[in-house]
């Protein structure tokens, strides 16, 4: 297992996190990783409250009577100590507020998006060594955690109900439209990599969203320190460059397009974009 560092300055974070990109490993300390993303926002605040804060979560977790018992009690066991023992919720209200990704701020305010809440739980969850993991569901992120055969769907932005497959057609078609319909993949498991990829592209949606390219590029850019061989995201972190009109970083990127991507299509217009760019640098 990839160590955590002992302090957060962002160059030690940044090549924590690209160890973690480059290791290939599906699990991962999700928490650590995701501290890691949350201090880019915040540098100057020391990791060692968070930390406590995680393992204590872990202990009083693994200290709960439903620990000992069959994947519904160890369910109740997490709602009980996440939700009710430490006040988390799912934050409806303010649900756009960019603190709701950073998992510092999720701890500070204790509450946050799905994907932030589904982390405690797969840390908290994974400390006792059960088999705790993210799922491919489509707009709200959701857990799924494992006893044996025995396999539950666990919902931690609505009080961690256990979500039967009607629940799930219901809250598919709320975010996917009303045509959609359960697939199997809707229930295949990510990797932490991709779960830590959808919290940070959360910040990054809204911060487009809001015009504040500085701040979206500085998060895609952390997204490629878990992911550098993701031709997308050096394709987005292009054309925000170019927005800020920082050329020679855009064409960079773009360099990396025409290098990695798999389309033919992507490649071509990578690279004309990229000589338009050239152009204007010369």
């Amino acid at each position: 297992m990839i160590q955590p560092p002992e302090r957060y300055d962002p160059e030690t974070c940044a090549n924590f996190l690209r160890e973690l990109g480059a290791s290939g490993e599906r699990v991962l300390p999700i928490a650590e990783a995701a501290l890691a993303l949350a201090s880019f926002e915040r540098p100057r605040v020391p990791p060692t409250h968070y930390r406590e804060h995680l393992q204590l979560l872990a202990r009083d977790v693994g200290r709960h009577p439903g620990a000992a018992g069959d994947a519904a009690a160890r369910a109740r066991a997490l709602n009980e100590i996440i939700l009710l023992k430490y006040g988390y919720s799912g934050d409806a209200l303010s649900y756009d507020d960019l603190q709701n990704a950073n998992l510092m701020r999720v701890v500070d305010r204790r509450k946050g998006l799905p994907v932030a809440l589904g982390i405690l739980y797969m840390h908290a969850g994974r400390a006792q060594g059960w088999e705790t993991v993210g799922l491919a569901f489509p707009g709200h992120f959701l857990v799924r955690l494992s006893d044996g055969p025995e396999r539950l769907i666990l919902d931690p932005f609505h009080g961690g109900r256990i979500c039967t497959a009607a629940e799930l057609r219901e809250l598919l078609k709320a975010t996917a439209g009303i045509d959609s319909e359960l697939q199997s993949e809707h229930y295949a498991p990510v990797s932490d990599r991709d779960v830590l990829l959808r919290l940070q592209n959360n910040l990054k949606a809204r911060l487009i969203q809001a015009e504040r390219y500085e701040r979206a590029v500085t998060v895609v850019e952390t997204m490629l320190m878990l992911a550098p061989e993701l031709a997308e995201l050096w394709h987005e972190a292009g054309l925000l460059h170019t927005r800020l009109g920082n050329m020679r970083s855009a064409a960079a990127a773009l360099e990396q397009v025409v290098l990695r991507a798999p389309d033919g299509t992507a490649r071509h217009q990578a690279a004309t974009l990229l000589q338009q760019l050239r152009s204007k640098l010369n």
